[in-house]
């Protein structure tokens, strides 16, 4: 490792050296004034032009064509990514173009690449994780997520990480690699949603009449949906329990108003049940205190 830093820092010195014997301003002065050195920076001046239209032109690409199928902040990573590509190509033109030995700036930067990757695995990870999130597309700002136990809204999605803000009102900040290595759960990628209200009833109830009243319920549910066939309501019986017979209302209904239909739903199926006589049991204990004075003592004898 020490070797690899001293020929870092060789590298560098030898650049570092390039560079200041170049800008001298004597030096730079009797550079332009030769004729090869003239038509050299023309060219290096159309070449930049040439380089900066093709960047607009990209860049225009990925702002109008590729919008129309990716998500905004796909596309506002891929514009950054191209503007640093860019960059970088410009600068090492420049400095070739002028003399500059490039090859030892690529081994400086590959020894340095090196000596950084071991200190910042974690953020690499992270960022190459944060390629996949963005090209995978599993979420877009404004989707309820969950990872790893933890329940949000999306408000900014970057290659490092993302920031949920919880229903607390809350800021959560979730690395990249954590949403690899984990299981992501997405409740506003379709358009609708399912709710099962779970129920018990009496054992003594009539279950044919449980069973129509339950299927009654959607009727009088304005959020419930009720015209689509893959998502029409139903109401079954799911087993026998210790206080009573376990019964599920399974309803849809459009995202944006799931949190209403949870409230809807329980209103109306209590008040259903109560004006037809069915009861909802709960759980109870029933304590026998013994009085009966006959009951023999023990007594032990040494």
């Amino acid at each position: 490792m020490n070797e690899m830093t001293d020929g870092a820092i060789n590298v560098a010195n030898e650049t570092v050296n390039q560079m200041q014997s170049f800008f001298h301003v004597n030096e730079i002065i009797n550079y332009v004034k030769e004729p090869e050195h003239i038509v050299k920076f023309a060219t290096g001046v159309i070449a930049i032009l040439i380089f900066w239209l093709v960047y607009r032109l990209i860049r225009m690409f990925i702002k109008k064509g590729a919008a129309k199928r990716l998500e905004p902040n796909t596309v506002k990573t891929l514009t950054k990514i191209v503007s640093y590509i860019f960059y970088i190509l410009i600068v090492m033109y420049i400095l070739g173009l002028f003399g500059i030995n490039l090859g030892a700036i690529w081994g400086a930067m590959g020894i340095a690449g090196v000596a950084v990757g071991f200190a910042a695995q974690t953020t690499v990870s992270n960022l190459i994780s944060g390629i996949f999130i963005v090209t995978e597309k599993t979420m877009k700002i404004g989707d309820f997520i969950e990872v790893d136990g933890v329940a949000g809204t999306v408000d900014k999605v970057s290659l490092l990480s993302i920031r949920i803000r919880t229903p607390n009102n809350q800021l959560i900040r979730i690395p990249s690699s954590a949403i690899i290595n984990t299981k992501l759960m997405n409740y506003s990628s379709f358009d609708y949603r399912r709710y099962v209200f779970d129920v018990s009833v009496d054992y003594s109830t009539d279950l044919d009449k449980a069973l129509e009243v339950l299927k009654s319920v959607p009727e009088k549910c304005s959020l419930v949906i009720k015209d689509k066939a893959d998502y029409a309501p139903k109401a079954l019986l799911t087993d026998c329990r210790d206080s009573g017979i376990g019964m599920n209302l399974i309803v849809w209904c459009e995202k944006s108003n799931f949190f209403d239909l949870k409230n809807e739903v329980c209103m109306n199926v209590v008040k259903s049940f109560q004006e037809n006589g069915i009861n909802i049991p709960y759980n109870r204990v029933d304590v026998s205190v013994l009085t009966d004075k006959t009951v023999p003592s023990l007594s032990f004898k040494a």
